[in-house]
């Protein structure tokens, strides 16, 4: 055995005609032009361990630093479900129990009746996961309702092994550092709170997104990816 550290990391596959196909598909999503009847909206998941203090923590003097005790009791977990709108400088992100085919419609469906009423069509910016599908609208509304959803929605699945694709998961990555790291957030409602708060403070910003790769980049920096061609 060895004393070195193993880091566990996204790798793209060599020569992969199906990752590239997906991959170039986003990236033609990411270069459109900001239109608000059609917006790109990403979307990515997260799960949560939610916990509790086990001893009142003593308040922070002139003297010593607030003082938490080491030990904690874990109190469940939660399913965050956040969306972003890159180029209008927006992103939503919610706390549920559960992370089920039901809940992702529903979430979804939250956004189309709301923010997105008015626009024509969505495209949605999601990894290929088994839950969402369009079908997971049928399990959650009556046949006409989930139809008219699924009509509305513009599917762009990030590939396998292309999470990186997904600027929703950037997002969630600066949710967890700016708002949940080293934190004990003991129950939903907090939880709930507590993102929704960074979400308003973000937005109040506009901060957009500015995605720097294009296909024609994704052709140079990432080749190996691409199947080679024998003629």
């Amino acid at each position: 055995m060895t004393g070195r550290k193993i880091q566990y990391w996204v790798i793209p596959p060599d020569d992969n005609g199906e990752f590239v196909a997906s991959m170039e598909e986003v990236l033609d999503v990411y270069e459109r032009p900001y239109d608000p009847r059609v917006p790109v909206v990403c979307m990515d998941e997260q799960p949560v361990q939610l916990t509790k203090e086990v001893r009142t923590r003593i308040r922070a003097t002139r003297n010593h630093p607030e003082r938490v005790d080491y030990e904690y009791e874990r109190a469940g977990t939660a399913s965050l479900f956040l969306f972003v709108e890159p180029l209008a400088g927006w992103r939503s992100c919610k706390a549920r129990p559960r992370r089920t085919k039901v809940d992702w419609a529903i979430e979804v469906a939250g956004l189309l009746d709301g923010r997105y009423a008015e626009c024509e069509k969505v495209i949605l910016v999601c990894d290929n996961l088994n839950t969402h599908t369009k079908g997971a609208f049928y399990e959650a509304f009556k046949p006409a309702v989930a139809h008219a959803y699924v009509k509305k929605i513009e599917f762009c699945y990030t590939p396998k092994h292309g999470s990186w694709l997904n600027i929703a998961e950037n997002e969630l990555s600066a949710l967890t550092r700016q708002c949940l790291d080293g934190r004990r957030i003991g129950d939903l409602q907090t939880l709930s709170a507590e993102i929704e708060a960074w979400s308003e403070d973000v937005n109040s910003a506009q901060r957009g997104v500015d995605w720097q790769m294009k296909v024609g980049d994704a052709r140079v920096k990432l080749k190996s990816v691409y199947p080679k061609i024998k003629f």
